[in-house]
């Protein structure tokens, strides 16, 4: 096939707030807590640092960090990821030192390991599993993103009930969690599991983070412990409001630079492709619907960890070349979720997939075909686009036209370029 769809990019105008001076900001929402009252000098705090990659996180932890310093305690940071790094105490501790939570940098020791203690059974019948340093702690805060799930719907879904649950449960709690799941529903494990640990494990507060459009930090609230699901379902409908999208709503093929852990625990987030429902197709009442997916790579922060790559129809070989296959079974089986390991069609080089892919969308003909091309799920302000957008692109307000329609920038060997090194 000669030829291909001409190519402009934009750049979304997104109107989302955003927090100027994280480390104050954390400071202040501890403050509110007056957690002196609950922690007395001298005792031990976990912190938890997991393994997406969030904005500032760095800065969230050490601030946090710094706070329970100022009122005596002795905190210390624990990996809280489940079954990721590969299920090893050590590949956890990498991928949080990846994102600059150090002990240098923060100031206090990391505490990794994949033991943990079985606190008691849960209502529904199977162990409650909690990191064995945390449960070891005098304290325990709970940090993490609010986000929509990329699997469940429900008020509440991912922040700070799951890290309690399969961040704080590891590996072992990660399994059985998910297996629950299978029989009763995600609402219901996390509340069965959430109140146990809340009231078992020594919870002193939650710092909840919401990220803007442009992937960036737009909400820090400092929660009770009481009042984790109250909040955190209040926080979820801001991260939704807040959330990036693409900027229309179908597309024949949406192009994905890279996918990886540290963008989503799909990999690549199902809310922003439209894969919530189905691996391979938006349910009904889903939006975008995009007929065919295709994968260039990797990130580097995801270590091998290829999750979510079954999502896709379409991959480079060389993503699968980087795929380090035990890791990703590892994952994709402990959530419940096999078919996210599963290999798509794979080709050599980006004409050979264009090639293979465009024939499988109907009547429509190549230079029409609507694309999409995208770094990842977290970075959407800007994209690559196809003609057939453009006049529609050229109507409307909240999008910013960067450049004129240009070809399909192949090389000689029929790759394109790295997605942020092509403008012209």
């Amino acid at each position: 096939m000669s030829d291909y769809p001409q190519l402009f990019r934009v750049r979304q105008k997104f109107d989302t707030p955003r927090v100027d001076d994280v480390p104050a900001e954390v400071e202040r929402e501890l403050a509110k807590l007056q957690l002196s009252n609950k922690v007395s000098p001298g005792q031990t705090v976990a912190i938890t640092a997991g393994s997406r990659g969030i904005a500032n996180i760095h800065l969230i932890i050490k601030a946090a960090v710094d706070h329970f310093k100022s009122i005596g305690a002795e905190p210390f940071i624990v990996p809280a990821m489940g079954s990721h790094g590969g299920g090893t105490a050590e590949g956890q501790q990498g991928i949080i030192e990846g994102y600059g939570i150090t002990e240098e940098f923060c100031g206090c020791p990391i505490r990794a390991t994949m033991e943990t203690v079985t606190v008691c059974e849960a209502e529904e019948g199977f162990p409650v599993h909690f990191d064995k340093h945390a449960f070891e702690a005098d304290h325990v805060l709970v940090c993490g993103r609010v986000k929509p799930h990329t699997n469940f719907v429900g008020p509440i879904e991912s922040g700070l009930m799951k890290m309690m649950l399969i961040g704080l449960g590891k590996h072992e709690g990660a399994k059985i969690y998910h297996r629950a799941i299978m029989n009763y529903s995600f609402g219901k494990i996390l509340r069965s599991v959430g109140r146990e640990v809340l009231s078992r494990c020594g919870v002193v507060a939650g710092l909840a983070i919401v990220e803007n459009s442009y992937d960036d930090t737009a909400k820090i609230a400092a929660v009770a412990p009481e009042e984790f699901e109250e909040r955190e379902s209040e926080l979820l409908v801001l991260a939704k409001e807040w959330m990036p999208r693409l900027p229309f709503d179908a597309a024949d093929i949406l192009i994905v630079e890279e996918i990886g852990k540290n963008i989503s625990g799909s990999g690549m987030d199902t809310n922003v492709v439209g894969r919530k429902a189905s691996d391979h197709k938006a349910g009904d009442d889903e939006v975008p619907k995009i007929m065919r997916i295709v994968v260039r790579g990797l990130t580097p922060e995801t270590h091998g960890n290829a999750t979510g790559i079954g999502m896709a129809e379409f991959c480079r070989s060389d993503v699968v070349d980087q795929m380090d296959v035990e890791i990703t079974r590892i994952n994709c089986l402990t959530g419940g979720h096999p078919t996210a390991a599963m290999i798509p069609v794979h080709y050599p080089t980006d004409r050979e997939i264009l090639d293979a892919a465009l024939p499988t969308i109907g009547l429509t003909d190549a230079p029409d075909a609507k694309l999409m091309w995208i770094q990842d799920t977290l970075a959407v302000s800007e994209l690559e686009c196809s003609a057939a957008y453009f006049e529609e692109a050229q109507q409307r307000s909240d999008l910013e036209i960067l450049t004129p329609l240009r070809p399909m920038p192949l090389d000689t060997k029929g790759n394109l370029p790295a997605f942020k090194q092509w403008q012209s």
